[in-house]
């Protein structure tokens, strides 16, 4: 009888295919900009983001690739950053856009009488949409996935499930964080509780910058001081690893070059496609840039993290998410104000309006939920749950109520959020005092020991 190891040595590695495959997508997107034509927007719109998608694989793969060479800290930070550059890139266009409305037309970004939306919301839109996305659906899916691959087997009888998961009769499936991943985690604890001030602004600022930014800039300085590890890669990113150093060097940072390239020539259009679409189609242009757009650049790594929890390897996948979120919150958000300055020739902030004030808070206040529920650096199947039941209940409510309505349930919604993170945090205070001093104070190699 054949051994697993011969049995997977006969086996042909599909990863070439597959990066053939990722790159071919893009092709008609690039043909559409380069040759300059127009098929139809709503063609157009899907063309270029099918394009973005299939360069998001290829930074995942890169930016996976990359940590054979680097610090497992660093590493997962590199990693969580270059997955969500296509988000950065679709949500810089916009902003240069309400950069320039604001340059030309003031505060409200729209000439006088107009009904349409606001280049300016459309910026804050699609980076809320993205966020609410990774966490709602992102952290959820990791747990729930391996519920269900342990439910079908996918464990011993010794009911522990790979690393991270475990489940024993009659208690529910649980995903643990290693200690280490208590720096993430207290990281983004911090750019929440700052974020929950945006919705009292009128502007995302500098000042706001100079907070956000520098706290992405303490979270990279920290996790690089993590201890190198053999990665555990997949796929198409394992196939680059095992090449020899020059090699692999090489195959990344063609991956990353390629991906750039897709981005840079793609987003723009995508993104100017997608608003016409709306205009249209009827379809609210905030609806699809808040929720069509993000979906085109966070599906790779969502699928990532899916593989990765269906082999049960959910700490590395919940990791990552964590690690990407921290980027979202603190990066993302604090450059904003730096292109929108940019771009309106202006020192004003990015306005901040109504709808956009009720968009943030509900943000901020499903972050720090989500931080409560891990902060005993664990999580379960109903915490999970939760997470997606408040993310899928909010499309519901908006889509049966009437509009009068729909203000006041974003409110509610953000009080839940924020009633249920301050009980978790109350009750599990000795866990959250734990979490800080180990994500800001504690060497990493004592965080390591409990490995």
């Amino acid at each position: 009888m054949s051994t697993p190891s011969a049995t997977t040595a006969r086996r042909p590695d599909r990863s070439p295919l597959v990066v053939a495959l990722a790159a071919a997508v893009a092709v008609p997107g690039l043909v559409l900009h380069v040759v300059g034509i127009s098929l139809s927007h709503p063609v157009d719109a899907l063309l270029y983001g099918v394009a973005i998608v299939g360069a998001a694989f290829l930074l995942s793969w890169a930016a996976e690739a990359a940590q054979v060479d680097i610090s497992a800290g660093l590493a997962i930070a590199l990693l969580a950053l270059v997955a969500v550059l296509p988000e950065y890139a679709v949500d810089f266009v916009f902003t240069i856009q309400g950069g320039e409305a604001y340059a030309q037309y003031g505060p409200t970004c729209l000439p006088p009488g107009s009904t349409e939306q606001s280049p300016c919301g459309l910026a804050l839109a699609n980076m809320t949409g993205a966020n609410r996305i990774l966490v709602g659906v992102g952290w959820a899916l990791v747990v729930l996935l391996a519920a269900v691959r342990l439910r079908r087997g996918g464990a011993d009888a010794g009911q522990e499930g790979g690393a991270g998961t475990s489940h024993r009769p009659g208690h529910p499936t649980r995903v643990t964080l290693q200690r280490t991943d208590a720096v993430p985690l207290v990281f983004l604890l911090l750019a929440t509780l700052y974020s929950l001030t945006l919705p009292l602004r009128v502007s995302i600022t500098l000042i706001d910058t100079l907070v956000l930014v520098g706290i992405f800039v303490l979270y990279s300085i920290r996790v690089a001081k993590a201890p190198a590890e053999d990665p555990d890669l997949i796929g198409p990113s394992a196939w680059v690893g095992r090449m020899d150093a020059g090699k692999r060097r090489t195959g990344y940072i063609a991956f990353f070059v390629a991906a750039a390239v897709i981005i840079v020539l793609c987003a723009e259009p995508f993104a100017e496609s997608l608003v016409q679409t709306g205009t249209e189609l009827g379809i609210s242009q905030f609806f699809l840039v808040q929720w069509l757009a993000p979906l085109a650049s966070e599906a790779p790594e969502l699928l990532v993290a899916g593989l990765y929890a269906w082999r049960l390897k959910t700490t590395d996948a919940l990791a990552t998410l964590v690690s990407s979120k921290v980027n979202q919150w603190s990066l993302l958000v604090g450059t904003l104000p730096i292109v929108f300055a940019l771009s309106a020739g202006s020192l004003h902030g990015l306005p901040v309006d109504t709808v956009q004030r009720e968009e943030l808070l509900i943000t901020a206040a499903q972050s720090l939920f989500a931080v409560a529920l891990l902060v005993t650096l664990s999580i379960t199947v109903y915490g999970a749950l939760s997470l997606l039941g408040l993310f899928v209940a909010q499309f519901v409510l908006a889509a049966t109520l009437p509009a009068p309505l729909q203000e006041l349930e974003l409110l509610i919604l953000s009080a839940v959020y924020v009633a249920a993170a301050i009980v978790l945090f109350v009750r599990q205070r000795h866990a959250l005092v734990a979490l800080v001093r180990d994500g800001l104070r504690t060497p990493y190699a004592e965080l390591t020991e409990a490995k």
